[in-house]
């Protein structure tokens, strides 16, 4: 088969020539538009995941070779998890060329983090089936780029930091509370505060709501840690 114009951009935009195209095309196909000819790409982010694990494990370890256990386990979560892959998802445009049912694109599922992040992985997949491991390896390195360098020494997802500090301290775990939606159904912002127990509070406002989550976790322990000094 032959690419179409927008996915033969994609494939030269990510830097990867399918020798069968159709790993790609089904890499991009959401199950709100598959049939029983044309599959969706939910087996290819199940391998995606799993390939991309592997390369940035293997890159973290030689990125720095006197770092513990616990100082990779952080980092690793930071460059794998969705709303990472997500973000490379957008830089690379991968959005404009998802095959979406009519309902999922109504309800903006072109700029979805969860959909975004999966069709990330499902194309890395496409690319290790296409090419192998080497040229997968070389896509999410060429794709993640500054960001396996720049990842912060601790990585540690924000709530998880928080609720370590306010046990630490004898509290109970920080509550979240959504305190609105605003927006377009395929456009939500969602604001959240999160409380600890001893009265201090942040708020934030993102386009997921555990993505306002983590932004309002975040504040607060820069907060409560500039406070501790």
């Amino acid at each position: 088969m032959k690419l179409s114009a927008d996915l033969h951009t994609f494939a030269e935009r990510i830097g990867h020539r399918f020798a069968r195209p159709e790993f790609l095309l089904r890499a991009v196909t959401h199950s709100s538009i598959s049939s029983p000819t044309r599959p969706d790409n939910q087996r290819l982010e199940f391998l995606g995941d799993r390939v991309l694990g592997l390369v940035m494990s293997e890159a973290l370890l030689s990125a720095d070779s006197a770092a513990s256990e616990g100082q990779l386990a952080p980092r690793f979560n930071a460059l794998v998890r969705k709303e990472a892959c997500a973000d490379v998802a957008r830089e690379v445009g991968l959005g404009e060329v998802l095959k979406l049912g009519r309902s999922e694109m109504m309800s903006g599922g072109r700029r979805k983090e969860a959909l975004l992040g999966d069709a990330m992985e499902a194309v890395i997949a496409a690319v290790y089936l296409d090419g192998g491991f080497d040229a997968a390896r070389a896509l999410v390195l060429r794709l993640w780029g500054d960001r396996i360098g720049a990842v912060e020494s601790d990585a540690r997802d924000a709530k998880t930091s928080l609720q370590e500090w306010a046990q630490a301290r004898g509290q109970t775990p920080p509550n979240y509370t959504e305190l609105g939606r605003d927006g377009p159904d395929h456009a939500p912002q969602f604001t959240v505060e999160v409380r600890l127990a001893s009265g201090e509070t942040a708020v934030a406002t993102a386009g997921a709501k555990r993505q306002a989550e983590q932004s309002a976790a975040k504040a607060l322990l820069a907060r409560m840690e500039n406070s501790d000094d």
